[in-house]
């Protein structure tokens, strides 16, 4: 019978603090984006690398502040993707970042899965260093959905895996 009290012991607390991390990743430092409906969707562009505000609408967005890559958005456009190709600057290599399964607009798999085709989607550049090695990118698809997410730039893969920062990155406040 003893043993069962000391399994109990250490099995209830485990259990517990795994759905208590579980929540807390998952619903707990999240929260919705009030849209301002004007201003949401800018991107910069190629002739002067000013932001752009785009004609959007139905906007959704959640962030958090315990990480700056957890922002995601999702919005539609009227905007016609190879007019946006040639005025505003692309973003190369861009992955996006998976959100949280109750955040149900922004399905990254899918996403990443339509922006390797080339014809179908493209990936602008919507501010650079937000936060310091942090960039905000704008996916527009062919079919008028967009969506938002941070991504980590240059300097930022140099700044958290340690390597020096090269002479092209801003200073760090």
């Amino acid at each position: 019978m003893n043993g069962k009290v000391i399994v109990a012991l250490l099995v209830f607390p485990a259990i517990f603090a795994g759905a208590a991390l579980y929540y807390l990743q998952i619903f707990s430092f999240y929260e919705e984006i009030v849209p301002d409906g004007k201003t949401d969707i800018s991107i910069l562009q190629k002739k002067n690398e000013l932001p752009e505000v785009i004609n959007y609408s139905n906007f959704r967005a959640i962030s958090s502040d315990s990480s700056p890559i957890r922002y995601r958005a999702c919005f539609e456009t009227s905007e016609d993707l190879d007019v946006l190709r040639e005025i505003y600057l692309v973003y190369e290599d861009a992955v996006p970042k998976i959100a949280p399964y109750w955040f149900d607009c922004f399905d990254a798999k899918e996403l990443g899965l339509a922006l390797k085709d080339k014809d179908y989607g493209e990936v602008f550049l919507s501010k650079k260093n937000i936060v310091y090695g942090i960039d905000r990118v704008v996916a527009i698809l062919a079919n008028g959905n967009g969506y938002v997410w941070h991504e980590i730039n240059e300097c930022g893969d140099k700044l958290y895996d340690g390597s020096p920062v090269s002479n092209e990155c801003p200073e760090k406040d």
